[in-house]
């Protein structure tokens, strides 16, 4: 699954983006050598388990020309550099307190010619600069994460949903997510693949949470 699996969902991509997502097998697997950033079991499944994954939050959200994103603990830059790929007039800061996989994330986002992202070393409370949206791949509990996003909104408005976070997690949410009030949405209603039957992306507008 290449390539193919991402353009079965995104129909309407650029030869140019369709360019990009096929150089990031390459990329991934030449870097994945040097620095172990997605585990080895999952390079054979890099499309479906970290870029189509990634491109689940678009399911849910189109972000509009000018939108500044963040995307915490970005790892090796997922969902952060499939969405960049996707949304070229939006910019994406990509903050990672591990600094060999902010190199990774810095090596692949030139090698497909993403001008749109930047790779922070750090942590999420000291990026500098607001966002309209911050994204995310389960780094952490829900009400953890939300702590660290103190003063990172925008107050101002340009999508079609309010500033807020945009989070992918798997399993079971009613626990974590308790007093909360977000919006789930199953990723097993826009993806057919098995690997997504538990996956899940949680919108929280920045209203609902002492920001």
């Amino acid at each position: 699954m290449g390539i193919d699996l991402i353009t079965k969902y995104f129909p309407n991509l650029t030869e140019r983006q369709k360019g990009q997502f096929v150089q990031l097998e390459t990329l991934y697997n030449e870097w994945n050598e040097k620095i172990n950033v997605i585990s080895r079991k999952d390079m054979a499944s890099l499309y479906e388990k970290h870029i189509l994954h990634s491109l689940g939050i678009v399911k849910v959200m189109s972000f509009s020309a000018g939108t500044k994103v963040l995307d915490v603990g970005t790892g090796g830059g997922f969902p952060g550099i499939p969405l960049a790929i996707l949304f070229p007039n939006v910019h994406f800061t990509l903050v990672d307190s591990i600094g060999k996989k902010i190199k990774v994330v810095e090596a692949v986002a030139n090698g497909v010619g993403l001008e749109n992202v930047t790779a922070v070393h750090g942590r999420a409370e000291g990026v500098e600069g607001k966002f309209h949206f911050v994204v995310s791949r389960a780094v952490t509990q829900m009400p953890v994460f939300l702590r660290w996003l103190k003063g990172k909104f925008e107050k101002e408005q340009i999508n079609s949903k309010h500033n807020g976070v945009l989070y992918l997690k798997g399993g079971d949410l009613a626990e974590e997510l308790a007093g909360l009030k977000c919006e789930v949405f199953s990723l097993n209603h826009y993806f057919e693949e098995s690997f997504f039957d538990t996956k899940k992306v949680v919108y929280i507008s920045k209203g609902n949470f002492k920001n």
